[in-house]
């Protein structure tokens, strides 16, 4: 079992060694992930790859605080994060106090949060009492509606200049960690460059102190569609259907349950 991470030990690892995350939403695929993983991510991802919707935003606090359950039950020594789902932070006092909630119900050990600037005031608040935050700037998915799909950031100076803008402005509030998502790569080189905090990527390049996926997505069983930065490192969903024909083709055929299979 690794050592546990903890905020100090992640942000050591800044241009030291690549930080490793991945979603988690269960305590079963939890535990698998936890003897390679650095950190795990219960992302409102679950919302597409879990729960079968077309984006993130109608994920609920109590759906949040069940799956981190899980994943921390699973994987106790892991370094966990939740996903603070739309319209739980809207502002500073909301976000506090749902922050306390996941705190209080899991064993979480920090929260992450979409926005730049614009919730520079709520990373502080949070930080200021006693919630440790992992910001996310670059393409924010539960912005999707309101910019009408996922746009990549930093392919002009304005969006590049206010990629670097958000990730200080995050940092400078007191976030120990900063995700970064579908930012071109030399953007994202220089908002690491720029930082204090480790930055993990997601559709960000190389150039950055870690990379994250979604677990669905890597493990090849999300099959609706396949962003460009993911790598699929198994024929997840094509092992599955394999393992579910010959278990069907079984039982019709009495082969299964054989002898050694019985009481």
């Amino acid at each position: 079992m690794p050592k546990k991470q903890t905020v100090s030990t992640l942000q050591a690892m800044k241009s030291q060694k690549s930080i490793t995350m991945i979603t988690a939403y269960d305590a079963l695929f939890a535990k698998l992930f936890e003897e390679h993983c650095d950190v795990l991510l219960v992302g409102d991802s679950l919302n597409m790859s879990f729960s079968g919707h077309s984006d993130t935003l109608s994920t609920t606090l109590e759906q949040m605080i069940y799956h981190t359950q899980a994943v921390c039950n699973g994987a106790k020594n892991s370094f966990v994060i939740c996903d603070m789902p739309f319209g739980s932070y809207s502002n500073k006092k909301n976000a506090l106090k749902n922050s306390i909630k996941v705190y209080s119900e899991t064993n979480a050990d920090a929260v992450k949060i979409e926005g730049g600037i614009e919730k520079a005031g709520v990373v502080r608040y949070l930080t200021q009492n006693g919630i440790a935050v992992v910001g996310h700037v670059g393409l924010m998915p539960q912005f999707v509606r309101s910019e009408g799909g996922y746009k990549i950031k930093g392919k002009d100076n304005i969006s590049k200049e206010k990629v670097i803008a958000d990730a200080k402005a995050i940092e400078a509030a007191g976030a120990f960690m900063i995700v970064l998502e579908g930012v071109k790569q030399d953007v994202a080189k220089e908002v690491t460059e720029a930082l204090n905090v480790p930055t993990i990527g997601i559709g960000a390049g190389a150039d950055v102190d870690g990379q994250v996926l979604v677990w669905s997505d890597m493990l090849g069983l999300f099959e609706e569609f396949t962003p460009k930065f993911v790598k699929k490192y198994l024929n997840g969903a094509s092992l599955v259907r394999e393992a579910v024909q010959n278990f069907d083709n079984e039982v019709k055929e009495k082969e299964f349950p054989q002898q050694k299979h019985m009481y």
